[in-house]
């Protein structure tokens, strides 16, 4: 299916796999509605996009505050009259003993990668029903799927939003609206504090490789769901 004319918004977009997940949407022909909390950064990615040929907006806000969710999405009907797809791709985490976790930082990676997916989900699937057609994308993690030492709270995270996708699925296809899962293994970006580049991380799989997957997967015919995708490098043992 082609991308070109859709409208696609895509969360944490103003670095690393939301970034490059923006910037092919872009380059494939979709008017793609970023969205992060930086203005600035979303910003460039805007001006890189348009400056190659794309369609891009910025929109700055947190997405786990509902009413600026509600205004976002208000905006985004009165411009543009629809939305294809949601790439529901922020999160953040780092890692620690559970003794060593503090509460109010659980509740904010729970909000950002369990609530941010929820509420764009809940006020865009709407729109989705309506149209009768739609493509709900969730980049959750291999995480979701495993634990490991001192990764309590990012796993927890990462089991909720990817039993929450599992769920919204049978919810959803009697609409004609898919719902698609990445799992990402190791990937070079600012993830956990990291900075892209760094010797150890020369393996990894980079930003590129998951929006190639993504535009992949949005690209499949209209009678074709892709349910999950896992993707690791090669020299990750899994």
């Amino acid at each position: 299916m082609s991308l070109q004319n859709k409208v696609a918004i895509v969360s944490g977009a103003s670095r690393g796999i939301g970034r490059a997940i923006a910037e092919n949407l872009g380059a494939a022909g979709a008017t793609v509605l970023l969205l992060a909390r930086n203005e600035n950064e979303l910003n460039e990615v805007v001006n890189f996009i348009q400056q190659t040929g794309g369609k891009a907006h910025a929109f700055a806000f947190d997405i786990t505050d509902e009413n600026l969710i509600k205004e976002f999405v208000a905006e985004a009907m009165s411009s543009f009259a629809k939305i294809d797809i949601l790439v529901n791709n922020a999160g953040i985490g780092s890692f620690h003993p559970v003794t060593d976790t503090d509460s109010n930082f659980w509740d904010k990676v729970m909000a950002v990668n369990v609530k941010g997916t929820f509420l764009l989900s809940k006020h865009i699937v709407p729109i989705m029903q309506k149209q009768q057609s739609g493509h709900i994308l969730n980049i959750v993690s291999d995480v979701a799927k495993r634990t490991f030492e001192n990764g309590a709270l990012y796993c927890a995270s990462k089991y909720a939003q990817d039993a929450f996708s599992s769920a919204l699925r049978k919810e959803v296809r009697k609409h004609e609206i898919k719902v698609s899962v990445i799992y990402p293994g190791l990937v070079d970006t600012f993830f956990n504090n990291g900075k892209p580049g760094k010797a150890e991380n020369k393996s990894h799989l980079k930003p590129a490789d998951i929006a190639a997957a993504v535009n992949y997967i949005l690209s499949a015919p209209q009678h074709v769901v892709i349910d999950e995708l896992m993707i690791h490098p090669i020299s990750q043992e899994y």
